[in-house]
């Protein structure tokens, strides 16, 4: 019983913790900007790359990254992933100059595009009753629902002694990590071919559209760079898809293309992450260059936004049991846009609490798309394809939420103005949220499958 319990409660720790540590990196870097703008120089674009290169390093290796879960076992690609995470970490720590901080970001983006995979195949694997397996999946969102609530707290309190303790935190947090690891038991294995050209034409795609998007807030859409990347990410998206499409070992499989349930998941995934990512980095400067909060400030100015949420993540579980996934999505999703146009709506000059109030929408739509979405995403693929299914997942996440710092960082610098770029973003945010959550009804409106020694409560 002992060893049965530890098989199921050391993974499912390791899989919260990890989705922790890397969630918590994404929101923590925000209230920190302004900190590292003033030590270490750089623009409006200098801060765009370091929170992007990270986003996107992430974005583009977890295609084959969820393969390489599938091929050596989510254990042991885990716990390589999280070394280079955790060494990459005090490499930002130590960073001299804002090149070097964006170097070793990189390499963190490569760590965490590891891990990523193997978080969900852990779960897969130690819980192979529906039911339980989704209850778990609801733990799992929990780990990184605290960590986004936590993370600008966290982050604006360790800034007021250094900015550098918001990277030197994943050190003990990766050890933790690693000890669980050990007492996990061995993951399946399936032989999967590495697919070269696949991920290259990934790399250049994604990193040529957020350079493009990115660079063009500097120095134009017209530029002469600015359209050489656009031409760039617009021929390897394509020898992207010309590679999935007849390629013998495709990274993306295409019966994954062909569900539609999976394809839909993975445009949830991306519009979820373009409000839930994209307006903390726009109002962490707002609530800092615009309103002169500390980092602290602006931290807690989130709070509204992230702890309820936080909160509501055990609920979402029993949401999902008695609903299926459907109703939740779409609500959240709802919730999302509603938040996005009530920022526009409201005036300019309104006060620091009533911008952090209409930010709990936003908040709010987090235990409800991402553990629904994340069930919906385990129930439709087999055992053996659940890293790589869990990679394309992540990667059309992280997708979302690097373009949107890329053009939102774009539009408010722009030279129409901060306060303009910024309801601009809010437009997008929810026009994409409310796109996505018409898609969502196209989804099946079904609860998840009951074990037959465990009978349906519902």
């Amino acid at each position: 019983m002992r060893d049965g319990t530890r098989q199921t409660t050391a993974p499912l720790a390791a899989a919260v913790l990890g989705f922790s540590i890397i969630t918590l990196d994404a929101t923590i870097v925000n209230v920190a900007l302004p900190s590292i703008h003033d030590e270490l120089g750089g623009g409006i674009t200098g801060l765009q790359w370091v929170v992007d290169v990270y986003t996107l390093m992430l974005a583009a290796l977890l295609l084959s990254t969820g393969a390489l879960s599938d091929r050596y076992g989510a254990r042991g690609v885990l716990a390589g992933g999280l070394m280079s995470f955790v060494i990459a970490s005090v490499a930002c720590a130590l960073a001299p100059s804002l090149p070097v901080l964006i170097g070793a970001r990189v390499v963190q983006g490569i760590g965490a595009a590891i891990i990523m995979p193997t978080l969900l195949a852990l779960v897969r694997h130690a819980f192979p009753d529906p039911v339980a397996r989704t209850r778990a999946v609801g733990l799992w969102a929990m780990g990184g629902a605290v960590a986004a609530a936590a993370g600008p707290v966290l982050g604006g309190v360790l800034t007021q002694v250094s900015w550098r303790l918001i990277f030197w935190i994943n050190l003990p947090l990766g050890i933790v990590i690693l000890l669980l690891l050990a007492h996990a038991s061995r993951s399946p294995t399936r032989l999967t071919p590495f697919d070269w050209l696949g991920q290259a034409t990934a790399i250049l795609a994604i990193g040529g559209l957020t350079f493009a998007a990115i660079e063009a807030g500097r120095v134009g859409l017209t530029a002469p760079e600015v359209l050489v990347a656009l031409g760039i990410a617009m021929v390897a998206f394509a020898a992207f898809v010309a590679a999935q499409a007849k390629g013998r070992h495709p990274m993306v499989p295409p019966e994954l293309l062909r569900s539609a349930t999976v394809m839909i998941a993975n445009g949830i995934g991306f519009a979820f992450t373009v409000g839930f990512y994209g307006l903390p980095f726009l109002f962490s400067l707002h609530f800092q260059e615009r309103h002169g909060l500390s980092a602290l400030g602006a931290g807690l100015a989130f709070l509204p936004m992230m702890l309820p949420g936080a909160c509501l993540i055990p609920c979402s579980t029993w949401i999902v049991e008695r609903t299926g996934p459907r109703v939740p999505i779409i609500c959240g999703l709802v919730l999302s846009a509603a938040g996005s146009v009530a920022l526009v709506l409201a005036p300019e000059s309104m006060p620091v609490w009533v911008t952090a109030l209409l930010l709990v929408p936003v908040g709010l739509s987090g235990p409800l798309v991402m553990p629904a979405t994340a069930a919906l995403l385990l129930e439709h693929v087999s055992a053996d394809q659940s890293g790589t299914a869990s990679g394309v997942f992540n990667a059309s996440r992280q997708i979302g939420g690097a373009l949107a710092v890329a053009v939102f960082g774009t539009l408010i610098s722009a030279p129409a103005g901060f306060e303009h770029g910024l309801r601009v973003s809010l437009i997008l945010a929810a026009i994409v949220a409310l796109g996505t959550a018409v898609a969502a009804t196209h989804l099946a409106s079904t609860r998840p499958a009951t074990s037959p020694t465990q009978p349906d409560n519902g």
